[in-house]
């Protein structure tokens, strides 16, 4: 089942007080997420890297994983040069099998951004060898990063979406309102067809929302604040075809414990408005994994503050199935035999009025033995007659 990013609103931070209940006996579950931590292998040096009949070249050793994205370190600057790629499982070459040509730019001064990504049909061979053609000497090359393929694709929901930019200066600026304790993993754009080319710059700030906030009430806290570029690039350049687009923004962001403002800010400079069609806040698809009977009727239970995260065995020795039966869940509602848990806190937390009125009570009282004892003391020292 689909997590939608309703309950999150409604129930304790990170799903700790979820329970899935199937007459009335609770049912192990597991939170499995739709896009794993990305693993990077930084830092695999270039082999053999050289002029060949008058051509960069190189190959490189990969890891022992499938693999999709190789990312090219390239220290030089304002460029265009075509990559051929191709695989083999021995470094000396034998058996090559051609994998494609990729183009690599760097068009920083024409304000299109940069982009030394190959992006390969998954592969496995043990070893790659480049070729490069283009103004790339062999000095420039300092390396390659690979991302390794994730065991699942990645899924995303849409936390909120706002198709109403506004432009303020020389940004266009969306806002959003996120309910507490709602995650947001990415900020994704949707141009439109104009500009055909772009590379933009894009500021994310998140802050806690300020509700009914007085004048004498303290400073809200500072914003964390993201930073990204989102890049469009379709054209004919030099005789080489470059098409990338890059529009997504990954945010590490922690939920609030509050509603959080979101302010998305794409940054013109000089250039006509970007505006999307729409912008979008994305979390990473959660799925709740559990042992489901046949013709069973399941229900998932939220919003208790007093449980905490549970611990089951089954989350420990769970397997990911590779067809499991999906369950869609239907509309959220109260729960009509929901009763209050009893009050167990000391009889003082519970009437701190009466605490405070017994206290100001005997204080009046020892005051007022105490000034009558004053009296006492002042007449026997002070006799009439």
């Amino acid at each position: 089942m689909t997590i939608d990013p309703a309950i999150f609103a409604h129930a304790e931070p990170e799903l700790a007080d979820l329970r899935v209940y199937q007459e009335g006996i609770e049912t192990p579950y597991v939170i499995q997420l739709a896009k794993p931590i990305k693993e990077v292998e930084k830092s695999i040096a270039p082999l053999n890297l050289g002029d060949r009949h008058g051509l960069t070249a190189f190959d490189a050793e990969m890891p022992e994983a499938h693999y999709r994205e190789v990312e090219l370190a390239i220290s030089a600057r304002d460029f265009i040069a075509t990559v051929t790629v191709e695989g083999s499982q021995t470094e000396d070459g034998s058996a090559e099998t051609r994998i494609g040509s990729y183009t690599v730019f760097d068009l920083t001064g024409q304000k299109l951004g940069r982009s030394t990504a190959l992006h390969l049909p998954e592969s496995d061979f043990r070893f790659l060898h480049f070729t490069i053609a283009g103004p790339l000497k062999p000095e420039s090359v300092t390396g390659i990063s690979v991302e390794h393929l994730p065991a699942i694709l990645p899924k995303f929901e849409t936390v909120a979406a706002s198709s109403d930019g506004v432009h303020q200066g020389r940004s266009t600026v969306f806002e959003f309102m996120v309910p507490a304790h709602v995650p947001v993993d990415r900020v994704t754009l949707v141009p439109g067809a104009m500009p055909a080319l772009f590379n933009r710059d894009v500021s994310i700030a998140v802050a806690a929302a300020q509700v009914n906030k007085s004048s004498d009430e303290s400073e809200p806290a500072r914003p964390n604040v993201y930073s990204g570029n989102v890049l469009r690039v379709h054209k004919i350049e030099e005789g080489h075809t470059i098409d990338e687009e890059r529009l997504s923004i990954d945010v590490p962001s922690t939920p609030l414990e509050s509603a959080a403002k979101w302010t998305v800010m794409i940054d013109n400079g000089d250039d006509a408005p970007l505006i999307p069609e729409t912008v979008r806040l994305e979390m990473v698809e959660r799925s709740l994994c559990f042992e489901a009977v046949a013709n069973r009727q399941y229900t998932v239970f939220y919003g208790d503050s007093a449980l905490t995260a549970p611990r089951y065995d089954y989350a420990t020795m769970f397997v990911a199935q590779s067809d499991p039966t999906a369950v869609t869940a239907g509309a959220e509602r109260g729960n009509a035999a929901y009763q209050p848990r009893p009050d167990d806190r000391p009889f003082t937390e519970k009437h701190p009025a009466l605490l405070w009125a017994a206290l100001i009570a005997v204080v009046m009282v020892l005051g007022g033995i105490a000034l009558q004892s004053a009296r006492r003391s002042s007449g026997a020292a002070n006799p009439q007659g």
